[in-house]
């Protein structure tokens, strides 16, 4: 059987730490060296991104997070447009062996409104 994105999503969330936008907001605020993870595509966030945020798109993940963040500790927030590519990007995080990984289940115009 195959499986819908929203299924994918549905599941994943129960695997990964979903947070509310202010509980993610507290997180981030309690964390010196906590990581926003924008992991919508280039072009959303040129046109609108959080400040403190780092862009890299859900399907570069694998490749240029390791870089970026090598310690398996770091505390990373990934949010997207409406949550849904966040907790897979969460989920990829977290099979990559961090461990401190939590996706922003909300929309972004809801996140910008909190964190900027």
């Amino acid at each position: 059987m195959i499986k819908t994105a929203g299924e994918l999503i549905k599941q994943a969330q129960t695997e990964i730490k979903c947070l509310d936008v202010e509980s993610a907001k507290r997180l981030y605020e309690a964390s010196p060296d906590a990581v926003i993870l924008d992991v919508r595509e280039a072009d959303s966030a040129a046109e609108s991104k959080l400040n403190d945020s780092i862009n890299i798109s859900r399907g570069l993940i694998e490749m240029k997070v390791p870089g970026q963040f090598p310690n398996p500790d770091t505390v990373i927030l990934t949010h997207c447009g409406g949550g849904g590519r966040a907790t897979l990007a969460a989920l990829t995080l977290q099979q990559m062996g961090y461990q401190n990984v939590y996706a922003i289940t909300a929309k972004y115009e809801d996140i910008k409104a909190s964190f900027d």
